[in-house]
């Protein structure tokens, strides 16, 4: 069968300069021909090794003051761990294997910037070797206004008693028009890139994600990756980019959604997100994560032929997903994040949160 994807996306996608454009056009080409494309840039961008990382999840509290209309996790227990209980879960975490707890948690009335330090230092005072991936851009934006303290000297505060990455969630969709409709107090697109690009430029790494499937367009899911293309070019500090498709139960933007008869996004779409992260985000970011607690196990698998390089955590515990429907488990153990990946002809290796190679698959 005859190409379909003209020869000059082709050539701009390889050097990392597909456009807008370029990415909408992609869309009208045959699924399956898209995805062999965006397979082929990963195989050149970082070969045919499929990583992921001994993690365990830990969020602290489900209390939040936000008004997400997408989160069925706020309120669910009314829990609150102590730095006890989070040391508990971090030493049971070590005991485990894992190389990296991922701490995040709601948004409290009244924040105290000493607790989330005492967490870090605490954690690497115990566990000096532990990685700590904490406090998403929008926990880091709300400390810093309870505390007034700048974003900059907020992160400062809690790099300097631990924390070693951020993930990059709350970022939605970057588009202040869904943002509106989806979550209207959680902070606006600049000032996501703000606190991210200030926590890259004083030496902390962090994730980009783009959880999609609600109201945004598709127009709207191509600029937040290339927004998240022109950060990468000025700072570098984007270990990985993991596109989360949104679970539609238990939550009100859910709930209008299913009344209309619709279920966020199909298989072939999210392949397709897949796909154009890929593209898009060629020669920029190399890592593009499958979510297997979003996608499903085999799903996850599928995109690893879609321009898919990692399969994400073990994570031990998972709440703020299975809180909103999500059915595929909390944890898995290595020896299936393996199975998984070598029955999908690839080569598994464990990685840490910087993608430094610790073990491989003989």
């Amino acid at each position: 069968m005859e190409k379909t994807i003209p020869q000059d996306i082709i050539e701009r996608a390889k050097f990392g300069t597909a456009t807008k454009e370029d990415a909408l056009k992609l869309l009208e080409v045959p699924p399956f021909e898209l995805f062999i494309f965006a397979d082929e840039l990963r195989k050149n961008a970082v070969g045919d090794n499929v990583t992921y990382v001994v993690n365990r999840n830990i969020n602290f509290t489900d209390k939040c003051v936000g008004d997400c209309g997408f989160c069925a996790f706020k309120h669910q227990e009314n829990y609150f761990l102590e730095v006890e209980d989070i040391l508990n879960k971090t030493r049971e975490a070590k005991e485990t294997g894992a190389t990296e707890v991922c701490i995040q948690g709601g948004l409290l009335e009244n924040p105290n910037i000493s607790f989330y330090q005492k967490i870090l230092s605490s954690i690497k005072a115990n566990y000096p070797e532990m990685h700590i991936h904490a406090y998403s851009p929008m926990e880091v934006y709300h400390l810093s206004r309870a505390s007034g303290l700048s974003v900059e000297n907020t992160l400062k505060r809690l790099k300097n008693s631990g924390l070693d990455t951020m993930p990059g969630t709350a970022a939605e969709i970057l588009s202040d028009r869904v943002r509106g409709i989806i979550c209207p107090s959680k902070l606006p697109t600049q000032k996501w890139v703000e606190v991210v690009t200030t926590a890259h430029n004083i030496g902390i790494p962090t994730t980009a994600t783009m959880m999609y499937g609600h109201v945004e367009t598709w127009e709207e899911r191509i600029e937040h990756i290339l927004t998240i293309r022109d950060i990468q070019q000025t700072t570098g500090g984007f270990t990985e980019f993991v596109p989360l498709p949104f679970m539609p139960y238990n939550n009100p933007i859910g709930e209008k959604m299913i009344a209309k008869g619709q279920y966020a996004t199909g298989g072939i779409a999210d392949l397709q997100i897949y796909a154009l992260s890929r593209i898009l985000l060629n020669t920029q970011i190399p890592n593009i994560q499958a979510s297997w607690v979003k996608l499903g196990k085999k799903l996850a698998q599928v995109a690893l032929n879609c321009g898919a390089n990692d399969l994400g955590g073990t994570l031990m515990e998972e709440k703020i997903s299975k809180s909103a429907g999500a059915t595929n488990g909390e944890s898995m153990p290595v020896e299936e994040l393996e199975w998984i990946i070598t029955t999908a002809g690839r080569k598994a290796v464990q990685r840490n949160t910087f993608y430094e190679i610790l073990s491989e698959d003989k």
